[in-house]
C-alpha cells in the first residue's frame, strides 16, 4: 500500500565509507545550489572544501582488486531489478572508501519523476560526470527509501528513482549507460537508523566505484 512519506524527497549522493554508505559524506544542505566544480572536487580530491554548508570526511579511492573488477564487469549494463540480494550487498561492500557527495534531489509526489526545482543539481551532476577528470569511471546509482511502507513497494520505488537519474544522465549528457550501474536498496540501508522515517533516508546515491583508468570506454 502506498505510504506518502516514502515518496517526498530523495538525496543524490556520491559516497564512500560505512556499511550504510553514510560516514564522512560530503553534504549539500537542503536549498543550497551545488556547482559542477564542487562535485568534481569532491570526487577527485582528498582536501576538505571550505564552501559553507558542505562537510566531508576522508576522500580516498583505492582501486578494485581482480575479483571486484570481474564482478563490476558482470553487473555493468544490468537492469537494477535483475540484481540479486547478494549482488546488491557485494556492490555495497565495494563502494566503501570512495570519493562521494550528497545532493538533495526532489521527486514528484508518488513518482520517480525529478521535480523541476531539482533539475539544476542533476544538471550540475551531469556536467561533472562528463568532465575529463571523471568521464569514463564506473558509477553506482543506488536508490534508498525511509522505513515507512512495505518492503516490496520501497524496493521498487528505490529502483525506479535510481533508473530515472541514470536515464537523465544518459539522455541529456550522453554518459555511457554501461558506466552507470543502478541498484535499489529500498529501506534496508537507512542513512540515519536512529530516525528511520526521516527525510534524510529518502535518497538516491551515486558512487564512484571504478576509476576511469580501469573502466571500459
Amino acid at each position: 500500500m502506498f505510504k506518502p512519506s516514502a515518496n517526498l524527497t530523495a538525496v543524490l549522493s556520491i559516497v564512500t565509507v560505512g556499511t550504510a554508505l553514510s560516514f564522512g559524506t560530503l553534504a549539500v544542505r537542503a536549498g543550497d545550489n551545488v556547482t559542477e566544480d564542487q562535485i568534481i572536487k569532491a570526487l577527485t580530491s582528498d582536501k576538505k572544501p571550505q564552501t559553507r554548508g558542505l562537510s566531508t570526511g576522508p576522500q580516498t579511492s583505492p582501486g578494485l582488486n581482480a575479483d571486484q573488477a570481474k564482478f563490476v564487469e558482470s553487473v555493468r549494463g544490468r537492469a537494477s531489478r535483475s540484481l540479486s540480494t547478494a549482488e546488491r550487498e557485494e556492490i555495497a561492500t565495494i563502494v566503501k572508501d570512495k570519493p562521494k557527495i550528497d545532493l538533495e534531489i526532489n521527486f514528484d509526489y508518488n513518482s520517480a519523476n525529478i521535480n523541476a526545482k531539482s533539475l539544476a543539481s542533476v544538471q550540475a551532476l551531469g556536467r561533472a560526470l562528463s568532465n575529463p577528470d571523471l568521464k569514463g569511471s564506473t558509477f553506482v546509482v543506488a536508490g534508498h527509501t525511509d522505513a515507512v511502507g512495505g518492503e516490496a513497494y520501497n524496493q521498487d520505488l528505490s529502483e525506479r528513482r535510481a533508473d530515472t537519474i541514470k536515464r537523465y544522465l544518459v539522455d541529456k549528457y550522453s554518459i555511457n549507460g554501461a558506466d552507470l550501474v543502478t541498484v535499489g536498496y529500498g529501506k534496508s540501508k537507512l542513512k540515519d537508523p536512529s530516525q528511520p522515517f526521516a527525510e534524510v533516508n529518502r535518497r538516491v546515491q551515486v558512487v564512484n566505484m571504478e576509476n576511469k583508468a580501469t573502466a571500459s570506454k
